[in-house]
């Protein structure tokens, strides 16, 4: 999978003189204006002595004679040639037409059209666009795609996901709808399991109390399971993060239960460390324990977040990133990114990205839109669609151009709800990378980033929708990323609640000659029906279209 940073031998090459803003033509020089005159005089030129050879060649040719032929030969047509002639050919363009679209629904591209751009272009001088170099932006895309091994429609946890009690059942309380799916909360069960239970939860009952709370569907029965494993055990610490997820109707509340989560876990991890090398049981127990300490620092970073204390956030998790290194599965590194852009510390922000927009790890929309912001906020203040038609885009702007394309092609939903041109809903727990889910998620916490920087906004305006012009066919092949997952659809209606209209990618459009041959076959058929019913005047018609074609 490539990243941004392969375009920039195209970048380089287009700052060297000014390019066109997308979708406008910059002005003509006074060599291209005398060009573009000299070649209407030639074509008015070579019309005008073609005339004069014609005439002077009318009588070794024959012209006259030829014409009187024509006109006997159209005379001696009848109107049921003219019917046969018409039938005929809308027959011929009904069967083009269905055979162009029978290959376009399985190929994805029209018949026609392929092989003019494969066969004839080459024969006419062109070049094949679609051949991709050695070092390109297009083979190392394809080289990397072939590393990276990712399942299409894997499920992620939701890195900023809400919190039930103090949020999610909040807005079920003012709205009468429910935010949270079955399938979406059935994973996050089948997460807290794996993440707070082990092989020894039998040694401890509270923990053997807290296993069963895990599996618990009605939410009242895992609350009073909690409590049940407080009463064994007053530092059972999975009791207390329960608590503070589904019970806690404050953030408030739900930071005073993490701290006393979060005492309760400091000590039972030291006692796992101490025990760790004993045998394979208390590896597992360490490694249980280890979790749930990294999942109640991480909750505590999000609760400061919440209540304004962003710096205070923030370190708790640049800690957590340097004392957990391996656990990068939890992707801090997207509630830090956020947390910085709130502070305005974008240097802060460029050097988490650095370290986490490598072409080896795995993309994700908060990294592809935040770089696309940071090149977008330094060109947004003073962009102008009619400046850059008139001088070209610089450097800069190219820049944010190609980032925002990058990020547009790999999630092709988020600029909807950036712009508002599409209405949000609460971010589900688990989310579908480049799916309408990860939108909603990225969004939600984002776009008051972009509303900040002046401008940035704008220019997303102008440029997100040249990314499916330049990737006509996305399902098929990809520009920088592999091709786009033709499934995500399917899981996000699963993962987002009914009353949501689920985003979908842009249908790629129909090629031109689906719809030439549509009207073409429509037409014919049209002349065939009028022909059967007024041959002689269609007859006519016919004769005087001949003669115009004769003569001209």
């Amino acid at each position: 999978m490539a990243d941004g940073d392969g375009l920039g031998e195209a970048a380089t090459a287009a700052a060297s003189s000014p390019a066109p803003a997308p979708g406008l033509s910059p002005p003509l020089g006074w060599r291209e204006r005398l060009r573009a005159g000299l070649a209407g005089t030639g074509a008015s030129l070579w019309f005008v002595a073609g005339l004069g050879l014609l005439y002077a060649l009318r009588v070794p040719l024959r012209l006259c004679e030829n014409l009187a032929a024509v006109t006997v030969f159209l005379n001696s047509l009848t109107p049921k040639f003219y019917v046969a002639l018409t039938g005929t050919s809308s027959l011929i363009s009904g069967l083009i037409f269905i055979f162009e679209w029978w290959y376009f629904h399985k190929h994805g591209t029209s018949f026609i059209e392929q092989v003019s751009v494969s066969h004839l272009r080459p024969l006419m001088g062109g070049t094949e666009g679609s051949i991709s170099e050695p070092g390109s932006p297009s083979s190392s895309r394809e080289s990397e795609t072939g590393r990276q091994n990712l399942s299409e429609c894997k499920v992620w946890r939701n890195p900023l996901n809400l919190f039930r009690g103090a949020e999610y059942r909040r807005y079920t309380w003012v709205t009468g709808k429910e935010p949270l799916t079955y399938y979406d909360m059935n994973l996050s069960a089948q997460d807290h399991q794996t993440f707070f239970t082990c092989d020894t939860d039998f040694l401890r009952p509270s923990d053997t109390v807290m296993q069963k709370a895990w599996r618990e569907r009605n939410p009242p029965a895992r609350i009073k399971a909690a409590y049940q494993a407080l009463e064994l055990n007053n530092d059972c610490a999975t009791a207390y993060v329960l608590l503070a997820e589904e019970e806690a109707t404050t953030i408030v509340d739900a930071e005073r239960l993490f701290k006393q989560a979060l005492k309760a876990g400091e000590t039972i991890y030291r006692r796992s460390q101490q025990c760790q090398h004993q045998s394979p049981q208390h590896e597992a127990q360490l490694r249980r324990d280890t979790n749930v300490l990294v999942y109640i620092k991480r909750r505590l970073a999000m609760c400061a977040r919440k209540l304004g204390r962003i710096r205070e956030a923030v370190k708790i998790m640049r800690d957590l990133m340097k004392e957990f290194p391996p656990l990068t599965m939890l992707n801090i590194h997207e509630n830090l990114l956020e947390s910085l852009l709130e502070l305005q510390a974008y240097a802060d922000v460029q050097a988490v990205l650095a370290k986490y927009d490598d072409i080896s790890l795995p993309k994700s929309a908060a990294i592809c839109y935040t770089a696309a912001l940071l090149k977008t906020r330094t060109v947004s203040d003073k962009f102008s669609p009619e400046t850059a038609s008139r001088r070209g885009l610089s450097t800069a702007e190219i820049n944010a151009v190609e980032a925002i394309h990058r990020a547009v092609e790999f999630n092709p939903h988020v600029p909807k709800y950036l712009l508002e041109m599409k209405s949000l809903i609460l971010p589900p727990e688990h989310i579908l990378k480049r799916g309408d889910s990860e939108a909603i998620a990225y969004a939600f916490f984002h776009l008051q980033h972009w509303k900040r920087i002046e401008g940035a906004l704008n220019l997303l305006q102008c440029t997100w929708e040249g990314t499916f012009r330049m990737i006509p066919y996305p399902l098929e092949k990809g520009h920088l990323f592999y091709p786009y997952p033709s499934c995500t659809e399917t899981a996000d209606r699963e993962l987002l609640p009914p009353f949501h209209h689920v985003s979908v990618y842009p249908k790629k459009e129909l090629p031109f000659f689906i719809h030439f041959t549509a009207g073409l076959c429509s037409s014919t058929a049209m002349i065939a029906l009028l022909t059967h019913q007024f041959p002689e005047i269609m007859g006519v018609f016919a004769k005087a279209d001949i003669l115009y074609q004769f003569l001209s």
